[in-house]
């Protein structure tokens, strides 16, 4: 799972017909969430489809759409991708009779692509792998076969393998003093990444392309950055962030630290680099950011690897970036709805301030992916069997927790129909507060008020669901209805593929962060840093890395609750 920075810009005209938001990435998940997160406008009638898609014209006059974005790749990591960075080659044009062929891979949680990208001929032979192949017949039987593969997961080699969208030229920056995959040339220390954004010449290239994004808005709501913290490019964010911060005043700049599943390294070198880069990331870009959250399905953050987050009904390949970016796609894409509601007048900078005050600019994420909706039961139906807990997971990196409370809260839920208040079950209309009220957003508003007494909580209720149609990958429980909601048994027949489902997903300022951020402050004062000169070599002083770490653990004392704040003081006392 690899993490790129993507910076855009957005508008929103008077008129409601442009963006309003920037999206943004650095170095990603070789299946990058914002990359499966992007739909067409069609798909989102209660989604500002321009917050993150910028209409345009094909040469041939044809309407398209392109997103707001800025992406910074190392070298030999935009697979198919053309020079130009507009995506992969257009299918050959035909205008005669069409014949589809699947060809269904023998491995599990497969989708398949549009391969026009590659043209040959059928009966060339590639072992190892099923071919996309067109096939032209002569003008006289207009007609044309094409062969459509579908790629295993182990197939989805980089993030642009299963993009479904075409790109703007000017949104692939391609790195090249460093390599994408390989032992040697590698991007692999936060100073390195530092240093290439202090190069005249990638800037200069940098804010081109920025500016051409940025100048056609009418409003600018701010930028999304997404980015590793565990390489390199946790020092490319950091000196982006600081760009932003600098040159767009008073702009959202939202931040989303990816980290991929680690498997257990021990003491190895990488293994302590990734820990240096990632508290420097946090220190930084959240020092830089209106919001900063850590994003992953890894269990830990810390120098001993957890068990990846598991979902109850979804059968994912944790060490398959095609399987994991597309989960954190339908988190993110949920989790930034409340400032591209189509409804709302609400911004990423209200979205922020809502979170971030007292000086805690980490948030956590927690997401229930698929939402646990039984078919035909209401909205009060399905959270009274969750009284006590919700049924969500944290996906911030940190040892799951059971938590009963935090200082603020944005909640959407999506995929659920505005008349799912009406109750399937008469007799617990009586019983139950939550089937007193008309609404599903009244209803969310009053769970969580709940279960979270004293927060701060703001809520979002959709009907649009998360599109999960090719290329997403079909690794969901048999349970599931084709629109994701929950069977009481597997039916007898062969169940169809899921083609939506009903997301719930949180950002939280939650005590949870002060056991992720103290919890990696404490790893790395148990280490001698000494003992890795090359890492600070690369343009991190000893000193700077030292303050850095003071700045985590300040960072952490943001969150504590009554004792949790007690223990620090005689810590402190201690040191």
């Amino acid at each position: 799972m690899r993490h790129r920075w993507r910076g855009g810009a957005g508008c929103e005209r008077d008129a409601g017909g442009g963006g309003d938001a920037a999206a943004g990435a650095l170095r990603g998940l070789r299946g990058r969430p914002l990359a499966a997160a992007l739909r067409s406008p069609a798909e989102a009638a209660e989604l500002r489809a321009a917050a993150l898609l910028r209409a345009g014209r094909e040469a041939g006059g044809r309407e398209s759409h392109t997103p707001r974005l800025v992406a910074l790749e190392l070298k030999g990591g935009v697979g198919a991708l053309r020079p130009g960075g507009a995506g992969t080659e257009a299918p050959v044009a035909w205008d005669g009779e069409v014949a589809a062929y699947l060809e269904r891979a023998s491995a599990g949680g497969s989708a398949p692509r549009d391969a026009g990208s590659r043209t040959e001929d059928a009966s060339s032979d590639r072992k190892g792998s099923s071919s996309a192949s067109v096939q032209g017949t002569s003008p006289a039987s207009s007609r044309l076969t094409v062969s459509q593969e579908v790629y295993s997961g182990g197939s989805m080699r980089v993030w642009s393998d299963y993009l479904n969208v075409h790109l703007h030229p000017k949104s692939i920056y391609v790195i090249r003093q460093y390599m994408h995959d390989g032992e040697c040339g590698c991007l692999e220390a936060f100073g390195q990444g530092e240093s290439l954004l202090q190069d005249p010449g990638c800037i200069e290239e940098l804010e081109d392309r920025l500016h051409f994004y940025v100048e056609e808005c009418d409003y600018l709501q701010g930028f999304q950055v997404l980015c590793d913290l565990h390489n390199g490019f946790s020092g490319v964010g950091a000196k982006v962030t600081e760009l932003l911060y600098d040159e767009y005043s008073g702009k959202g700049i939202l931040t989303w630290g990816l980290t991929p599943v680690m498997s257990n390294m021990g003491g190895s070198q990488k293994n302590f680099y990734r820990l240096m880069n990632t508290a420097l990331g946090i220190v930084h870009l959240s020092s830089h950011s209106s919001l900063f959250c850590p994003l992953s399905l890894s269990g830990s953050l810390g120098i001993k690897p957890q068990p990846p987050v598991t979902f109850p009904y979804i059968n994912y390949d944790a060490s398959l970036n095609y399987h994991s970016s597309a989960i954190l796609a339908a988190v993110l894409d949920t989790l930034t709805a409340p400032y591209r509601l189509c409804s709302s007048q609400g911004s990423m900078m209200h979205l922020a301030e809502t979170l971030n005050f007292s000086g805690r600019k980490v948030v956590a994420a927690w997401a229930s992916v698929p939402f646990p909706a039984l078919h035909g039961c209401s909205l009060p139906d399905t959270l009274c069997a969750y009284q006590q807990d919700m049924p969500w997971k944290l996906l911030s990196s940190c040892r799951e927790q059971k938590v009963s409370c935090c200082f603020a809260q944005s909640v959407v839920l999506r995929g659920v129909c505005k008349e799912s208040h009406i109750s399937s079950c008469p007799e617990k209309q009586a019983t139950s507060p939550l089937h007193a009220y008309e609404s599903t957003e009244q209803i969310l508003q009053h769970y969580l008020h709940t279960v979270f007494p004293g927060a701060f909580s703001t809520s979002h209720v959709l009907e649009q669901p998360c599109n999960t149609l090719p290329p997403y990958p079909q690794f969901f429980s048999p349970l599931l209805t084709r629109q994701g909601f929950l069977l009481d048994k597997p039916p007898s027949y062969s169940s169809a593929a899921v083609e939506s489902i009903p997301v719930l997903a949180a950002l939280q300022s939650s005590p949870v962060l002060h056991t992720l951020l103290y919890s990696l402050y404490k790893d790395l004062q148990k280490l001698n840093t000494r003992r890795w000169p090359s890492f600070f070599s690369a343009g991190v002083e000893q000193d700077d890395f030292q303050e850095a770490l003071q700045e985590l653990r300040t960072l952490s004392q943001c969150y504590e609750m009554g004792s949790e704040a007690d223990e620090s003081e005689d810590e402190a006392d201690a040191d």
